[in-house]
């Protein structure tokens, strides 16, 4: 059975600030940098992936189709971190998401389910920063002044990542799609917009740790909550 042909993405032909940088500069650093993380980061893979395995039925890795840089689709690697079939009953996890395996609901707090995005970026398809990608269904739907998102290569992180680092406890338990798309979604793109039009070496170094940071508080947060638990 022939495959879907996938929809357009948007096109934008204005200008982006330090485009040298932009185009050249950050995708040689995010390539070494990919390569020089690669080992270590396989070492760490290699336990996640037994894990994910013996945890739940169904393969090791998520991959899934996302909008992506230069109007080009691409798949976005993770570590499953939810039942088999889960996106087809809703893009958006919830609070306390009954979907979310054991293993994925730890991975996914500590941002571990993104280690095989470092395939992706030394494919070329992601950077370490960026926009995060999103699904088609919303990036078709990019306004003319948000279509400069799809313009700077999707990244591991960005600002609306950090703002949003507990998404699934903000849009609830009741109605997540409709409440990401009325409470999130406009606000994640309007720091998309400013990422991509104000994209810069200090502003990616910032961003990036400041996401080491964020992750570090929710492991420190995972490790009180657990000690406060009562046991027995």
């Amino acid at each position: 059975m022939a495959k879907q042909p996938l929809p357009e993405l948007p096109y934008w032909d204005g200008k982006l600030s330090h485009p040298f940088y932009s185009h050249v500069v950050k995708r040689v650093l995010d390539f070494l940098l990919a390569l020089i993380l690669l080992i270590p980061g396989c070492i760490l893979m290699l336990p996640l992936a037994i894990w994910v395995k013996l945890d739940s039925p169904g393969p090791v890795f998520y991959r899934a189709v996302r909008g992506g840089y230069h109007n080009k689709p691409f798949y976005i690697m993770k570590f499953r971190s939810m039942v088999v079939d889960a996106d087809k009953t809703g893009g958006c996890t919830a609070k306390n998401d009954d979907r979310v395996t054991r293993s994925g609901r730890v991975m996914r707090r500590l941002k571990l389910d993104e280690l095989p995005q470092l395939f992706n970026i030394l494919k070329g398809d992601m950077s370490f920063v960026g926009p995060r990608p999103e699904l088609l269904l919303y990036t078709t739907q990019y306004t003319k002044e948000q279509e400069c998102i799809m313009w700077v290569r999707p990244g591991i992180t960005d600002r609306s990542s950090i703002v949003y680092i507990a998404q699934d406890e903000i849009v609830g338990e009741e109605n997540p799609v409709e409440n990401y798309e009325k409470y999130i979604l406009p606000e994640k793109n309007r720091l998309r917009v400013e990422y991509a039009m104000n994209q810069s070496f200090k502003l990616d170094m910032q961003l990036f740790f400041e996401t080491i940071g964020g992750v570090f508080g929710k492991a420190q947060k995972m490790a009180q909550e657990k000690k406060e638990k009562p046991h027995g």
